[in-house]
């Protein structure tokens, strides 16, 4: 069992007397206590997420569990037959750990969610890098055309006053016309590379991401530690359900004897048929107790199943029956101060912190100047003929153009509303120091409760054992006054009630104090946990009481209508 780093040599007896702050006392002056450090101080303004704090997540299944991988993410049955369960799959609480974190999907949701932050992060990066652009307005272009065009002159050259003169006679003016043909191949193509030298909101925007791609990871850390203790409560509470199960059936066995023992007291006139009908009425009791518990392992089961993510056809079982896991080692202040150390929680609202500054930043760089280099490269061609009557005009021509320089933007007034961004986010950082300070407290609390019904669960423990082992001995002398006609079968109803009453509160409490111990191992991200030692069972089976051994018959399921209690007269429905 690994000590946590900071906690070697601190003594870890079960003390939960609260403790004051330490105190720090000068010769002739009263004590004072200890300042406590601040969270930036400890863990720094923007804090790092640790994996190594908890062991890694199972990533593939061993080769006995391969068949219970997850199905598809998009599979969806259709018929009867393919829900239908066909396996009943018994499995221990570290196979379902494991399987929990290779199929759970809202795990692998996460651990995407993860890889979409380290993407956005690359993407904010990019913003250090020129960029390229490449524009081609005709590649290449192709005109074609054909012009025709006449116009009317004097037919006497030289006297361009009689030009469209009315005075000029028709027989003196000719016509005279031009065509024109093109034909044009062309190519004209830009190249354009940005860089900004100055940009103002570049920095907070990658700091920005880079906080958030750590929030995705600590959200990661997050979600494996809630499922592992949802997998472990999970199957826990199908435990509890198993025990209701063997509880019902034991309290039902019994139930058939002492019915057993009252009609046959009955019948030879030495007993009442009260004593009959109250037997018949703790039977009644005990069956509708198994028929519970029963409705309640098919629950925890399918319960079960979709936290594993399993096949549709297949249902786990627990393989391993209730009892207790282990014994918490740590304090209960080594445990608040191992959980401020180890809760990623606190992490993610001093990252928002961090992630608020950034944005505040990023938003004043709206009205500081941005400074950028162009380069602008272009080349163009054309190659055909454009031919006009008397005029031909044949070859090709080449163009190059280079251009570069800078350009300066410069947002000189925006109505105050990159200032007001900027205190929008400042407030929001000061927001989320007082959701720090509402969720340090939250932790303590979830701690100090774990740890405080822990406690109350190992004493529950210890009376409820005693319990199941009078009762026992109780129902056993109350059957035995019972034959020998001492006693009425009221005593026996009474000892049997009580038994069962103790055995489910023991199985309870056990259930109780592991989801406690789970829950502690979760909330304080310590692991320090001295497990029980599995107790020596003996090689054979031992000698069981054949007037106990009754098989309970299955009961047929009625209708509701057909159940309902009526009145004695049978005209209605008895109301309360």
């Amino acid at each position: 069992m690994a000590l946590v780093p900071g906690l070697q040599g601190v003594s870890l007896a079960q003390d939960t007397a609260p403790v004051a702050a330490p105190l720090e006392a000068a010769p002739g002056r009263p004590a004072q206590p200890v300042p406590i450090p601040l969270a930036p101080e400890v863990k720094g303004n923007r804090p790092k997420s640790d994996p190594t704090v908890l062991p890694p997540a199972a990533t593939e299944l061993e080769p006995g569990l391969r068949p219970l991988a997850s199905p598809p993410s998009l599979a969806l049955p259709t018929r009867p037959a393919q829900v239908k369960i066909q396996q009943l799959r018994p499995l221990g609480l570290r196979e379902v750990e494991t399987l929990a974190e290779t199929n759970n999907p809202n795990l692998k949701a996460v651990a995407s969610q993860v890889d979409q932050a380290k993407s956005n992060l690359r993407a904010q990066i990019a913003l250090w890098y020129p960029t390229i652009d490449l524009n081609a307005n005709g590649l290449p272009s192709y005109t074609a055309g054909s012009q025709y065009r006449t116009r009317t002159i004097p037919s006497l050259p030289g006297s361009p006053a009689t030009f469209f003169s009315p005075a000029v006679e028709p027989s003196t003016r000719r016509i005279q016309g031009t065509s024109t043909t093109t034909s044009i191949w062309a190519m004209d193509a830009t190249l354009r590379v940005n860089w900004d030298l100055i940009n103002p909101q570049r920095v907070p925007q990658i700091s920005a991401a880079r906080d958030q791609f750590e929030q995705a990871q600590n959200q990661y850390l997050i979600a494996l530690r809630d499922l592992r203790l949802q997998a472990a409560q999970n199957y826990f509470n199908l435990q509890l359900a198993d025990e209701g199960v063997r509880i019902g059936q034991e309290s039902v066995r019994a139930s058939l004897v002492s019915l057993k023992d009252a009609r046959a007291r009955f019948q030879a006139g030495v007993s009442t048929k009260l004593e009959v009908l109250q037997a018949e009425t703790q039977l009644a009791r005990d069956q509708q107790l198994l028929t519970n518990s029963l409705a309640e392992q098919s629950v925890a089961r399918r319960a079960l199943a979709s936290l594993l993510d399993l096949p549709q056809d297949v249902t786990p079982t627990a393989k391993e029956p209730a009892r207790v896991v282990g014994t918490w080692m740590p304090s209960l202040q080594e445990s608040i101060v191992a959980a401020y150390a180890f809760r990623e929680e606190l992490d993610q609202v001093i990252l928002q912190i961090s992630v608020a500054n950034s944005n505040a930043n990023a938003a004043i760089g709206a009205v500081q100047p941005f400074l950028r280099i162009v380069n602008s490269f272009r080349v163009g061609s054309s190659y055909g003929f454009e031919q006009t009557t008397g005029q031909p005009l044949n070859g090709q021509n080449w163009s190059v153009d280079n251009a570069i320089g800078l350009n300066l933007s410069w947002n000189l007034f925006d109505g105050g509303r990159a200032a007001a961004q900027y205190r929008q986010q400042k407030q929001a950082a000061e927001e989320q120091r007082f959701t720090f300070a509402d969720r340090r407290d939250q932790i303590r609390l979830e701690v100090e409760t774990s740890f405080y019904l822990l406690l109350q669960n190992n004493r529950d423990i210890t009376t409820t054992s005693r319990s199941v082992i009078s009762s026992r001995e109780a129902l056993r002398l109350a059957r035995l006054r019972f034959q020998a006609g001492v006693t009425t079968q009221r005593e026996v109803v009474d000892s049997q009630r009580d038994l069962t009453q103790a055995e489910v509160s023991y199985a309870r409490a056990v259930t109780d104090y592991n989801r406690q111990l789970a829950a502690l191992r979760r909330r304080t991200g310590l692991d320090q946990v001295a497990f029980c030692q599995p107790p020596t069972l003996p090689s054979s089976k031992p000698a069981s009481d054949p007037t106990t051994q009754i098989p309970i018959e299955p009961q047929p399921l009625l209708p509701a209508c057909q159940s309902e209690v009526r009145t004695p007269d049978g005209r209605g429905p008895l109301s309360p």
